[in-house]
């Protein structure tokens, strides 16, 4: 399988050796005897996806985040309500999850039931299809290990607090991610994922609007791109859906475009620009903006950590014959 623009490759040995012996079954060719044509399957699903809806690789990444940082990587937040299990998707901050990554999920799934029924779990197919979309944009390639089991149990509870928000304190920030195993520098990686996507105005309106006493918008932006990002929200209050780019200029393409908009003052949330102005995060800020190479690498080496946070393996999950759908009811 080609992946094109590929920067950096990080292979999942290498990280492996890092790392404590285990006894984990994860492997990049779990499937390559139960279902060969699992990649084949899921970069057609991907393509048509991506092509169409171009927002897809944004949509599909972050919803791989609030997966994972949630109780890890086990797909529980695809599992939609039902009268007898409230799921992770009634929590706040999963309110805006976009539905161009569960629809691109859903799609993948119904395929590879179809070429190998009840052998790809939905878990796995959210982690390889964050990171071929990540390729598809532009993004670094790095190994994603396979055979993750789906979680029997989604909850709203406690995901508010396990998610990272745009007025989230840096102190706050710090800590969340640290909880997780996350240092400082893999932390600043990880959020260079808004290189690519949008935010609804609302994330940023206390920026631009009534900022303080003394400033109608928050001074830490550039005053061109504050009046433009004023004209485009001004009716956000009666239209929740109006949004704006993370990235400016290059909003489509997965690059370290991001990092640079921070030094211009053209962070869109205020945890963005908080990284350009703590000294804690400044460094790694700069370093990435500089160097896109030193950017994907470090992103690769944390997506492939995230990947494997709190999965289940084994007996500790199933593989799920629908995504939004436990394969037992829940009372």
């Amino acid at each position: 399988m080609a992946f094109p623009n590929t920067v950096f490759v990080f292979t999942l040995f290498s990280f492996l050796s890092l790392l404590p012996s285990t006894e984990s079954v994860l492997t990049p060719d779990y499937y390559s005897k139960t279902c060969p044509k699992f990649h084949d399957v899921l970069q057609t699903v991907l393509s048509g996806k991506q092509l169409s809806n171009p927002t897809t690789a944004a949509a599909t990444l972050r919803l791989f985040f609030h997966d994972c940082f949630v109780n890890g990587c086990d797909a529980s937040l695809l599992i939609a309500s039902t009268a007898f299990n409230k799921s992770e998707l009634d929590a706040d901050s999963n309110m805006s999850v976009a539905g161009d990554g569960f629809d691109l999920i859903t799609r993948v799934k119904t395929a590879l039931e179809l070429e190998c029924p009840g052998i790809v779990s939905c878990s796995d197919i959210l982690a390889v299809s964050a990171r071929d979309l990540v390729v598809m944009v532009g993004g670094p390639f790095y190994e994603v290990p396979l055979g993750r089991k789906d979680s029997r149990e989604s909850s709203p509870v406690n995901v508010d607090k396990s998610l990272p928000k745009a007025l989230t304190p840096m102190n706050d920030l710090l800590a969340l991610f640290a909880s997780k195993g996350f240092s400082v520098e893999e932390m600043v990686a990880l959020v260079g994922a808004h290189t690519i996507g949008f935010s609804h105005c609302k994330e940023f309106a206390n920026r631009i609007f009534h900022f303080s006493k003394t400033s109608e918008v928050d001074p830490a932006y550039n005053p061109t791109y504050a009046q433009g990002l004023r004209k485009l929200c001004h009716n956000y209050t009666k239209d929740p859906a109006m949004s704006a780019f993370n990235d400016v200029y290059t909003p489509g393409k997965f690059d370290n475009m991001y990092y640079k908009n921070l030094q211009r003052g053209l962070g869109l949330l205020s945890s963005d620009q908080a990284m350009v102005t703590d000294p804690r995060t400044k460094p790694f800020v700069d370093r990435y903006a500089a160097n896109q190479t030193e950017f994907f690498d470090m992103f690769g080496r944390s997506m492939l950590k995230l990947s494997l946070f709190m999965v289940k393996e084994n007996n500790d999950g199933d593989v799920r014959r629908r995504c939004d759908q436990f394969n037992t009811i829940q009372i």
